[in-house]
């Protein structure tokens, strides 16, 4: 029978049917394919002359050199960037802004191949640690208000190289979906003394149920309402504000349970398209959220989450927003524990 959930984090609802399991052609699952050569890689190492000269490198060598464990460089390809105007224009009832802001890409490895399973503790706590200052550095900038920092791998995700990396865009603007969310936090924080996130990490703590693994202070688990068959969320089990906040053997934790999490879905999936993002506060205030700025640091989480591609949205999810799981997160995050 199906049922439909509704999603406290992301404000929707969700339909679980998992009737439409054994559909007809519904699986978007690809398996890994190589179409480009290392030779032609400009993220593999050696060919550092191939991207603009670099931002950021965890290195103990000079720039622009191999021997790199992670590297920052601008995006050639840029969404927005830091030459434009910060300006603003209207035209009629219509307004626009200047494209201003930093885009910019994280090369998670030298490896091309590597999974972030295959990764491993170490090379995932690089990863986690370049976000971290990049983030700092970016949030110097007091015209750039929200970092956007996620991944795309696979065709089915919207990825364009094969070499794992992951984008950071950082904007002058704060999207309405974190308005919102933060509003709706700022309400929950005043009635229940808590916030969303946090809430939502006891709850799923107490009910074990869609609890994947549990480890220091972090928590893996499959939401409720999965818009995804085995969405994954990864959670403080505090109220961390930030990657920066956390400690270094908190940053280990969390580097150890991605690894695992990672492990344990690829064991079900093989070679699997996702989006990873994370869920973060503000860099900066502005007019729009100074509001809900002052208890952050009581009420706000950040959090990861996992959303494997392995079925394709259609006309439904796009027109209402809506997401169809055809997958219950309890029985996904059974699969994850190796309860078969």
């Amino acid at each position: 029978m199906s049922e439909i959930r509704f999603d406290m984090l992301h404000d929707t609802h969700v339909i679980m049917a998992p009737e439409r399991l054994h559909r007809p052609n519904n699986t978007a699952m690809q398996t890994k394919q190589e179409s480009q050569t290392t030779l032609e890689c400009p993220f593999c190492e050696g060919h550092e002359a191939l991207t603009p000269p670099e931002i950021f490198a965890m290195r103990e060598n000079a720039a622009n050199a191999p021997k790199w464990k992670t590297r920052v460089v601008p995006n050639l390809y840029k969404a927005v960037q830091i030459e434009t105007q910060r300006s603003s224009k209207r035209e009629g009832m219509f307004e626009s802004y200047g494209g201003y802001g930093a885009h910019e890409i994280l090369i998670d490895s030298p490896c091309h191949s590597c999974s972030m399973a295959e990764l491993g503790q170490e090379g995932i706590e690089n990863w986690l640690r370049t976000i971290i200052i990049r983030k700092e550095d970016l949030k110097k900038d007091s015209h750039l208000k929200y970092l956007c920092v996620f991944k795309n791998v696979g065709t089915p995700a919207g990825a364009t190289q094969e070499h794992p990396h992951t984008q950071l865009i950082a904007l002058p603007i704060v999207p309405k979906t974190l308005i919102s969310f933060l509003e709706r936090n700022e309400r929950y924080y005043h009635e229940h003394g808590r916030g969303i996130v946090s809430d939502i990490v006891q709850n799923e703590k107490d009910a074990k149920i869609r609890v994947i693994e549990d480890l220091g202070s972090f928590i893996a688990y499959a939401p409720y309402a999965s818009a995804f068959s085995f969405e994954t969320i990864i959670a403080p089990t505090e109220s961390f504000l930030h990657l920066s906040t956390c400690s270094r053997e908190e940053i280990n934790d969390l580097a150890q349970l991605l690894s695992n999490v990672f492990t344990k879905l690829q064991r079900e999936l093989g070679d699997f398209s996702y989006n990873l993002s994370f869920f973060f506060a503000p860099i900066n205030t502005n007019f729009e959220d100074e509001a809900y700025m002052q208890n952050l640091e009581r009420n706000f989480t950040f959090y990861i989450r996992i959303t494997p591609r392995i079925y394709t949205l259609a006309g439904f999810e796009l027109s209402s927003g809506m997401g169809i799981n055809a997958i219950l997160p309890e029985e996904c995050a059974k699969f994850l524990r190796g309860e078969k």
